[in-house]
């Protein structure tokens, strides 16, 4: 069983800063992309950026600038640093990753999500 589990969501005022944390844990023989997707109400999910298992990073245009992914590898973990947040901003916020769990053949992966975490900013 593969999970990922985000944290560090919540209500902001415009111009503060958050931080997210998305761990994966269970049977993991490695990880490719990590990424964060957002959610506004009424809106599709979107991407907000990626990061690869090299530390190449791919970013929205909306958020250039403005947010940072990062991960740590010996953690399973990736993180997006968000600063200056908009009302805009304001989304449930999801982490994804491309897992290939353990017993699988090379070269497969799976892509996992986890619950959301709600990322609220009051204007």
């Amino acid at each position: 069983q593969v999970q990922l589990v985000e944290s560090g969501g919540g209500l902001v005022q415009a111009g503060q800063s958050l931080r997210l944390s998305c761990v994966a844990s269970g049977s993991i023989f490695s990880i490719n992309t990590m990424g964060w997707y957002r959610q506004a109400p009424g809106k599709q999910r979107e991407l907000v950026a990626s990061i690869t298992n090299k530390g190449n990073t791919n970013y929205a245009d909306s958020v250039k600038g403005q947010f940072t992914i990062s991960r740590d590898n010996a953690k399973n973990t990736v993180y997006l640093q968000m600063n200056n947040l908009r009302p805009e901003d304001t989304a449930v916020y999801y982490c994804s990753a491309a897992i290939r769990p353990t017993g699988w053949m090379i070269g497969t992966f799976k892509t996992y999500w986890g619950q959301g975490t709600q990322v609220t900013v009051s204007s």
